[in-house]
């Protein structure tokens, strides 16, 4: 939104297709079949819901469908010409998708291999680590 008006309308459109395509495409049909068989497989092996890795992941599976809900609406805005997220907030907002991936995954390989404690500092040590990625890529990209 913030480019010269004649760039701005030879690359809007573009840009809302290609995010038309991924959004309708890719992500919604990826969340409903996600969904789809995390219920088939639960219902498959009912006593895992009572396992506290399980309970843990699902928490972080609900999360991550809040973010997924959160980022339509951000979608939505784009596709109605408003923009009111900075790129660097949409960086930071990124990362978060990842956090909650990271944890989900973690958590089924990891289950009762280390404490909760030693899991959340491991969150958190990523979540630095992204952190200081994003502001070195920031750094770096300012200088050109």
């Amino acid at each position: 939104m913030d480019k010269p008006e004649h760039e701005r309308r030879i690359l809007k459109p573009q840009l809302d297709l290609m995010a038309y395509r991924l959004w309708y495409i890719i992500t919604w049909p990826s969340a409903v079949l996600t969904l789809i068989f995390g219920i088939w497989v639960l219902t498959y092996r009912w006593g895992y819901i009572e396992l506290p890795f399980m309970q843990a992941k699902l928490f972080f599976v609900v999360l991550l469908y809040a973010y997924h809900l959160k980022c339509h609406a951000i979608y939505a805005k784009l596709q109605q010409g408003i923009c009111a997220w900075s790129s660097g907030q949409l960086r930071l907002w990124n990362e978060a998708s990842t956090l909650l991936l990271f944890a989900i995954v973690f958590l089924i390989v990891a289950k009762n291999l280390m404490s909760m404690v030693w899991g959340i500092a491991g969150l958190i040590g990523l979540a630095a680590l992204l952190m200081l990625g994003i502001k070195l890529y920031k750094t770096i990209r300012s200088r050109n």
